[in-house]
């Protein structure tokens, strides 16, 4: 009788078990940290297995290049997704739910830094999450009497306007949080961060209500492509101040 084989269980071909123990994502990245791995590995670890043919860093490397790479795959609508072949519902919420931690990450790294210095701070910690975005996002930065953060609320989505915006709900959050003064943070989804016209009505309406109510406006900061654009550093906020300070003046 011949001697027998030994019962070994042949893994599928696009599964990473198959690679060697010092080649899996996994493995490496608790042996060496996340910047040792590439983008196509760190997200091939949040989709485990690939497909027939594909092991989950193919199945990562073809994703990153249909969507232009890390933060094209945040973005894309979850139907987009689930049209890639291998991408099932469990997969895109998993992926959606790593931007989400990411999100409240840096989120919480700059409430964690508490007193806001200048505009370069507030658009280190927020540009990630905000530069890609396909519509409009309204933040409000809620502050202390010592500049320190109080919170950090997403106020308003979609095209933004006067219309749109609305210095009474504003107002009426920062007296629920007891906020001594307000940094206005929003996003301009063509990549341009210079300000609108409307962008500047706004912002100057939102000054005059602020010292209505003994509120401070710090500053309103206009996120684009690789730069931004803060009402602060060009001295408008001063202006709209100042211009509201003559106003009451000619009605007194």
């Amino acid at each position: 009788m011949g001697k027998q084989y030994k019962n070994e269980r042949v893994l599928p071909a696009h599964q990473i078990k198959r690679l060697p123990t010092e080649g899996r994502p996994r493995e490496k990245l608790l042996k060496y940290g996340p910047s040792k791995l590439t983008p196509a590995e760190l997200l091939a670890i949040f989709l485990r297995t690939g497909i027939k043919g594909k092991n989950a860093i193919h199945l990562a490397d073809e994703l990153l290049k249909k969507f232009g790479g890390i933060r094209g795959i945040f973005e894309a609508e979850n139907e987009k997704l689930l049209e890639v072949k291998g991408l099932g519902k469990a997969k895109v919420a998993q992926v959606k739910a790593v931007y989400g931690l990411a999100e409240e990450y840096l989120k919480e790294k700059l409430k964690a830094k508490k007193i806001i210095k200048n505009s370069k701070d507030v658009f280190d910690y927020l540009y990630f999450t905000m530069r890609d975005l396909k519509r409009e996002i309204f933040k409000v930065i809620f502050l202390d009497g010592k500049n320190e953060i109080i919170e950090i609320e997403d106020l308003f989505k979609g095209t933004l306007n006067q219309s749109s915006i609305y210095p009474r709900e504003i107002i009426k959050s920062a007296i629920k949080h007891n906020a001594a003064a307000l940094i206005f943070v929003h996003n301009h989804p063509s990549g341009n961060p210079e300000p609108s016209l409307s962008d500047k009505e706004i912002t100057k309406e939102l000054v005059f209500a602020g010292n209505l109510m003994q509120i401070r406006v710090l500053d309103h900061i206009i996120i684009g492509e690789n730069e931004y654009f803060s009402f602060a550093d060009k001295g408008l906020i001063e202006e709209y101040n100042l211009r509201y300070l003559s106003l009451k003046k000619e009605k007194c």
